[in-house]
Formats: structure tokens, sequence, C-alpha cells
């Protein structure tokens, strides 16, 4: 049987990784979650470029500091806080749900280094599947289910859209946008204002001095929107600050890196 990807290589969330079998899990099946316990100490989730737009009405939409950045939803200023979900892990509010959350505990993976092909996984720590009542059945008589394909077919749409990301990224990287972020937020009664850095954002006056043509290249090839909806999104931080002042989830120290 193939053997997944080590758990020490897995992503945020996933705690496991299985690949689906129509032997292993003939009988298995894949509910609704009404909680994401796995959020509760995430402050800051992946996001692809193609969700900029519909997330920026919500998140701080910022990138990850390092050689490959990641662009990330901010669900806390701080690690460890989630302002968006309450203690049992419910949306608090209505808001759009980043695909990366929507697709655990599901997971397109490499099973072999040595191949191309990827193969649908899960995390069998999840409560979302296993041998249940209810739920929609993961397999049809050893065939994949509709819900089963279904969710291969988001899968793989993510896998596109963090393929369109990674060009996304390095079209800004070639055109040496990107600058080491850093944001203080004046808390009052604070004598000192609180300050974010350890996350990377678009240099507003490089964007400025662009050569014409690159600016064109990047209006028509629909770059330049998802540029503006993140740095628009920048000044939800400070909403973000204030959910975490409201909760009571404020740091001790007046400096705390972001992502």
């Amino acid at each position: 049987m193939a053997t997944a990807p080590a758990p020490s290589n897995l992503p945020i969330f996933y705690k496991d990784l299985v690949p689906l079998s129509s032997v292993d899990h003939a009988d298995w099946k894949a509910r609704p979650l009404d909680r994401a316990d796995f959020l509760i100490n995430q402050h800051a989730v992946p996001l692809t470029s193609d969700e900029f737009v519909p997330a920026s009405r919500f998140y701080p939409i910022v990138f990850s500091a390092g050689e490959n950045p990641v662009p990330l939803a901010l669900m806390g200023m701080n690690e460890g806080v989630n302002t968006f979900v309450d203690a049992e892990g419910k949306l608090i509010n209505p808001v759009y749900v980043p695909a990366y959350i929507r697709r655990y505990p599901f997971l397109l993976a490499r099973l072999r280094p040595d191949s191309e092909e990827l193969s649908l996984c899960f995390d069998p720590t999840a409560d979302a599947i296993g041998k249940f009542d209810e739920g929609d059945a993961l397999f049809d008589d050893a065939k994949p289910s509709e819900a089963t394909n279904a969710i291969l077919q988001f899968c793989q749409n993510f896998e596109e859209s963090g393929q369109r990301t990674g060009m996304f990224v390095e079209e800004l990287k070639k055109a040496d946008l990107l600058m080491d972020g850093e944001v203080a937020i004046q808390q009052e009664g604070n004598p000192q204002p609180f300050v974010y850095r350890g996350f990377q954002m678009v240099d507003e006056n490089k964007l400025r001095e662009l050569r014409g043509d690159v600016l064109r290249k990047m209006m028509q090839n629909g770059m330049l929107p998802l540029i503006f909806a993140h740095l628009f999104s920048l000044q939800l931080m400070r909403e973000v600050f204030a959910e975490q002042v409201k909760s009571g989830k404020m740091p001790q120290v007046t400096e705390a890196p972001t992502a």
C-alpha cells in the first residue's frame, strides 16, 4: 500500500495524512463540520491570489517572510490568537472562509518522491471523515462517489489556484515590489504602540515608480487589482487588533511578529 508523506512535512492543520482507499475506506463517510477546532489557535491561514478580492473585505492580507513568500489571511495579530472563531472553533460572524480551510481534511499529495502523480489523501484525526451513520458515502460499489468526485475537483482547483498564486508572487519578486512590513498600533492607555513585524507587503512607493509597460502588463494579466486588494486590506489590521483588545487576548509585550 502507498505511503503518505511523512508527518513532519505536513502543512498546517494536518496531524496525519492517509491516502483515500476504496478498500480501506469503502464504508466511510464525509460529513460537514459545525466547528473548526483546528482554527482556535491559528492566527494566519494561507490564501490563494484568486481569493484576494473576497478575502480583503474581512482579513488583512500579508505575505510571509523569507525567500518564498506565501499570501496569508490574518485571523489574529498574534500567534495563538484567532479573533474570528469562539472558544469552540465556531465562526463568530459570517465571513469569507479561505479555500485552505474549506479543503480540510482533504489534500492532494505526492505519495512517492519519484512520481508527479497526486493522490487524494485526508487527515484521519479529523471528525469530518470516518465510519459514520450520517454523511456522504465516499465510495459506491468500490468507485468514488459523487461526493468524492466533488472533493477531488475542489482539491484540483485549489492546486491550480496555488500554481497561479506562485506565479503571482514570482512576478511581485521580479518587479522587486515586496518589502519587509511593519505596523504600529497605539492602544489607548498604553504609552508604547504595539509594533508588528515579521511579514512582507507590497511597497507602494515602488509600485508608483514602475515603468508604464510593466504597469500595463500587470493590469492586463489581472495582477493590479489583486495588489490593490492586498494594500486596502491592511487597514483591517487595526480592526483585528481591536477585536483582540475586546476579547482580552493581548500580548504582554509591545513588539510581536505577525506571521
